[in-house]
């Protein structure tokens, strides 16, 4: 098993997880432009934005499934505590999945194997990375289903994908995740296309998993509303671009660009029942055919003749950015 601290590179003092000025190709097309955070251990990072963003895509370059000839990153680092891992060579970036970085993927019934039971896929996790036995890895692999609250753990383990509800297979998806107990967890929308309460249940799991590891956990969705409770900081994602990024508690409560406010706007709350709800007007932008300036500037309320050209992002406050040349007409009261 390669080692995190055997690398180069490898900082002690670096944060767990640094993304910094990724780029992401398909064909001519520029999917990711420039997108950049972070985040240590124990602390969850909630990666925001409407469908078509750029999320997903950035957690696939990070974890180094996006790959010639689809697609390629172009430029950029991805680094654990220090060391790139787009850099390394494929065989020590598979050797650093699931031990020491892990994804739990949108759609588990798709990531999970459709004709091996889910016990046997947990354990070859254990047979591969640390050498059990098919014994004791068929063991550890019950008591993984077990800590995802999955009910008679023993006998569902023989069980096939299939034969679980959405919920529970999604509680497959996070413990093929978090079986070697790995830094950092990746979730792209874990809760989509399930009910409320399952919903909850899910966040609330990753939530207990990550405080008993000290794990760091970036949670993509376009939800704003699920991430409330659990996010310690947010960054905001529209047109591939990262618009603003900042604690959670100062983002929620003061937002710095138009996109974001339009975004927490919607949010459907007790005190708007039986009034329209507010919606963004138009579409994102298409990526192979972009235009000039902030790409937000057609359905944009704030627009100015400054936002003819690209806004850098800026620093307004101790770890607070924000993309936008009206920010201080988006914060005033």
């Amino acid at each position: 098993m390669t080692r995190l601290e055997s690398l180069p590179g490898y900082d002690a003092a670096a944060p767990l997880l640094a993304v910094s000025e990724l780029r992401v190709r398909f064909g001519a097309t520029t999917v990711v432009d420039g997108v950049g955070y972070e985040v240590d251990g124990g602390q969850t990072l909630a990666v925001l934005g409407e469908s078509g963003s750029g999320k997903s895509v950035t957690a696939r370059a990070i974890m180094g499934l996006v790959r010639p000839p689809r697609g390629a990153v172009t430029a950029g680092s991805a680094r654990l505590r220090g060391v790139d891992l787009l850099t390394l060579a494929e065989e020590e970036r598979r050797r650093l999945r699931g031990t020491t970085i892990a994804m739990v993927f949108q759609d588990a019934l798709s990531a999970l194997n459709p004709v091996l039971s889910v016990g046997y896929q947990i354990a070859e996790l254990f047979r591969a990375h640390q050498g059990l036995s098919r014994k004791e890895a068929a063991r550890r692999a019950v008591e993984v289903l077990d800590l995802v609250r999955i009910p008679s753990a023993a006998r569902r383990a023989r069980d096939y994908p299939h034969q679980f509800s959405g919920g529970m297979r999604q509680r497959v998806g996070i413990g093929l995740a978090i079986a070697l107990n790995p830094q950092v967890i990746i979730a792209d929308e874990p809760t989509t296309a399930l009910d409320v309460t399952v919903q909850a249940q899910i966040i609330r799991l990753l939530g207990e998993l990550q405080r008993e590891h000290g794990t760091a956990l970036v949670l993509i969705t376009h939800d704003m509303g699920v991430v409330a409770d659990i996010a310690d900081r947010v960054a905001v994602m529209y047109a591939g671009r990262v618009v603003e990024q900042g604690a959670a508690a100062e983002v929620y409560a003061r937002p710095a660009h138009p996109y974001t406010e339009a975004l927490l706007g919607a949010i459907p709350r007790p005190e708007l029942r039986g009034r329209r709800l507010a919606v963004i007007p138009g579409a994102p932008p298409d990526p192979g055919r972009p235009e000039p300036g902030c790409r937000f500037r057609p359905r944009c309320g704030y627009a100015g003749d400054a936002c003819g050209q690209q806004p850098p992002a800026r620093e307004i406050g101790p770890g607070r950015l924000t993309a936008c040349h009206e920010w201080e007409r988006v914060t005033t009261p």
